[in-house]
């Protein structure tokens, strides 16, 4: 069976997903010796030339319900274009799930998921239509921040972005569509101390960074409020897991976030409760992270009190 490879396009209206699939095709020529379909699912500012599409042998099909997106208008659609790839750009108000549950024609696959971003009115939309704007970060490989400007808080994008997918490479675009590059992650704490105390404020981001950037703690000593997870017969005895609950987009949507710590008093550190832990910082294979990942090795472990707010967040 040969596979159908599809592309999905997310992001709300006037984004940039036209744009994109435009320059997707004719600039870095992915519309070169293949038949393309292409499925809009709303009609932006920006429309696609038809006349130019014909050109690369592309076709361009709207859809404007989603309740059109169902198993028998794909397949329709497949054996009217017989398409060699799939170019989809999804309408970033429907709900994801009957595009990601549909049974799609046989070796349509998506093999990547693209989400554009306006950044001048991201915080907005973040702010009104959180879990809408999050559902779509949670499926993306990439994450376009386009219409950047030197104001452009990126390391507040980022984190947001990476509280709810960590794999999805964000990339931030200029208002002139050249790549903004000059990005510095902004740390609320000096990451070029040996000896790093967190805040409760802080361990969210931290959380972050070190998942992403485990060798540039190696060796460093940190210190921070802890909830212990241990449960009988998950772990090895010598193991613990400090960590604390974040809240991502709303309070439905809240889980543990935690590294593997190693302790030889492991066995006097009890289930869920509340530590303080100083450990040292090591990259090290585990297989939790299934590969190379941040190890704590414990120092110190003493007991505290329960804080006033359990929840940490990630900005």
């Amino acid at each position: 069976m040969q596979e159908i490879p599809v592309y999905l396009f997310t992001g709300f209206m006037d984004s940039g997903k036209t744009s994109l699939i435009s320059e997707t095709l004719f600039e870095n020529e992915f519309g070169k010796d293949a038949k393309t379909l292409i499925i809009l699912c709303e009609d932006g500012d920006v429309e696609l030339d038809e006349q130019k599409l014909a050109g690369i042998d592309a076709s361009l099909v709207m859809l404007d319900d989603v309740g059109q997106i169902t198993r028998e208008k794909f397949h329709e659609l497949h054996k009217k274009y017989h398409p060699d790839q799939v170019f989809i750009e999804y309408n970033g108000t429907w709900e994801l799930a009957p595009l990601l549950e549909l049974d799609a024609p046989d070796g349509w696959t998506i093999v990547q998921t693209l989400t554009t971003v306006d950044a001048t009115t991201y915080e907005m939309y973040l702010n009104n239509m959180r879990t809408m704007m999050l559902e779509q970060f949670f499926i993306s490989d990439v994450v376009i921040f386009n219409r950047c400007d030197d104001e452009t808080p990126k390391a507040r994008f980022r984190r947001s972005v990476k509280a709810k997918n960590r794999k999805a490479q964000i990339v931030y675009e200029r208002a002139d569509g050249s790549l903004d590059e000059n990005y510095d992650d902004e740390l609320p704490y000096d990451i070029n101390a040996d000896f790093l105390d967190i805040t409760d404020a802080d361990y969210g981001i931290f959380y972050l960074d070190i998942m992403d950037n485990p060798k540039k703690y190696v060796g460093k000593k940190v210190k921070y409020l802890a909830l212990v997870y241990k449960p009988k017969g998950k772990l090895k005895s010598d193991v613990f897991v400090p960590g604390r609950f974040a809240m991502t987009c709303c309070a439905e949507d809240i889980q543990f976030v935690g590294i593997k710590c190693k302790y030889d008093k492991a066995d006097t550190v009890e289930h869920r409760s509340w530590v303080w832990v100083t450990a040292e910082v090591a990259y090290e294979f585990a297989m939790e992270y299934k590969g190379k990942g941040p190890v704590l090795h414990a120092i110190e472990v003493t007991p505290a009190e329960k804080p006033e707010d359990e929840l940490v967040y990630f900005s």
